[in-house]
């Protein structure tokens, strides 16, 4: 009985220190500054997780020690991209691309669009930027300062592809360029795989509601490890926008709007499945081309001028047009909108830079709730009395 006693005590006490070796290994966070050192096929890697709620363009699935993400590349796409990344430290899984294995977490980082700098400035990744396409449309003062201190340099390129700085991308080294493509037969991705740099799309353009757009900000995480600090992000604003358009909801009367403006003789006036429509909608106001299908629709302004002259609002109008003597200057037509007559046209452009870069388009993207407050406050100033504008400005009328 004392050696069967004794057997099964060692048994229990080799047990339990199995378990601790295991619990000692097993990180209670995702590892965003270092690499796995004791690799055990058995262990969670990644016990912080995302999952796209939003966003209909992307998803993540887990494993183990590493993470497969699929993507749209661009509206329309047909063919979705697949990428692996692989905690750094364990073995990369089988059976796929080795252009399409990145290591994780990602220590300097290219990023190519202005949009994906609030994600990464707010998961506190700024110190593993080493290089933006240009900064000629950047509103983050962070970033700014960076790269006038020369730690973040700047490749060109604009996100086309078509004037990147090569030499200069090739001396940075990157562990990853993040860019975009808009359409079928894009080379941007191309010429950066075949230059030997480690790359992957971003789409997060083509998600088309407010918080699907935000939500992007995880797929930025799962490069870093940062799924935790962007799921605490993002529901901040779910919830502040949910809230907004709680508010609201049900007020008893809604507004008529119209946005955008007329280009070298197009209106292209967003559709039903637009951001815009979305905000629009949330907010409390009655978009008058609402019941136009799609994200973008082309008109020729004469439909415009016979279907939506009347409506009380026009926000979103024209990024360059600060006055409404700049408007009539464009067309004079114009003086006739209901909006103009009451002064109620209001352009996204209160935060814009020398060269007309608008924040709107950068930590707007990241921030719908922003954007939806300040629209509130437009169309029904009563339900936000004390509220600043972030983006909104309301154009100064003709002396």
């Amino acid at each position: 009985m004392k050696s069967l006693a004794r057997t099964v005590l060692i048994a229990f006490l080799l047990s339990a220190l199995a378990f601790a070796s295991y619990a000692q290994d097993a990180p209670e966070a995702n590892l965003t500054d270092s690499c796995v050192e004791n690799y055990d096929a058995e262990v969670d890697y990644f016990p912080d997780k995302v999952a796209a709620v939003y966003a209909n363009n992307f998803v993540v699935e887990y494993f183990n020690n590493y993470k497969i993400v699929t993507m749209l590349p661009w509206p329309g796409a047909e063919e979705a991209l697949e990428y692996v990344l692989v905690q750094c430290g364990t073995p990369a899984p089988e059976g796929y691309d080795e252009s399409a294995i990145f290591e994780v977490p990602v220590n300097s980082f290219v990023a190519t669009s202005t949009s994906m700098l609030p994600h990464l400035d707010e998961q506190g990744l700024l110190d593993r930027l080493v290089a933006v396409d240009t900064t000629l449309f950047t509103s983050n003062e962070d970033v700014l300062a960076l790269v006038e201190s020369g730690d973040v340099a700047e490749i060109g390129g604009g996100g086309s592809g078509g004037d990147i700085n090569f030499e200069l991308l090739l001396n940075l080294e990157p562990e990853l360029v993040m860019a975009q493509e808009f359409y079928a037969g894009g080379t941007t991705l191309s010429q950066l795989q075949e230059a030997g740099i480690p790359s992957v799309l971003n789409a997060d353009y083509a998600d088309t509601s407010p918080l699907g757009q935000a939500e992007w900000g995880k797929y930025i995480a799962v490069f870093f490890n940062t799924e935790a600090e962007a799921n605490e992000l993002f529901d901040a604003v779910e919830g502040t926008y949910q809230e907004l358009t709680a508010l609201a909801a049900d007020v008893e009367e809604r507004p008529t709007a119209i946005t955008a403006s007329p280009y070298s003789g197009t209106w292209y006036m967003p559709g039903a499945d637009s951001t815009i429509a979305q905000l629009l909608a949330d907010a409390g106001a009655d978009f008058l081309f609402a019941d136009q299908p799609g994200t973008s629709v082309p008109l020729d302004v004469e439909v415009v001028v016979e279907n939506g002259a009347e409506a009380e609002y026009w926000v979103n109008a024209n990024q360059f047009w600060g006055t409404i003597d700049d408007m009539l200057a464009d067309e004079p037509r114009f003086a006739d909108f209901a909006a103009v007559e009451s002064g109620n046209v209001w352009n996204n452009n209160l935060r814009t830079n020398a060269n007309g870069g608008s924040d709107y388009f950068e930590s707007g993207a990241a921030h719908p709730e922003l954007i939806l407050a300040d629209l509130i406050a437009i169309f029904h100033p009563d339900l936000l009395p004390d509220h600043e504008f972030t983006y909104y400005q309301q154009l100064a009328s003709a002396e």
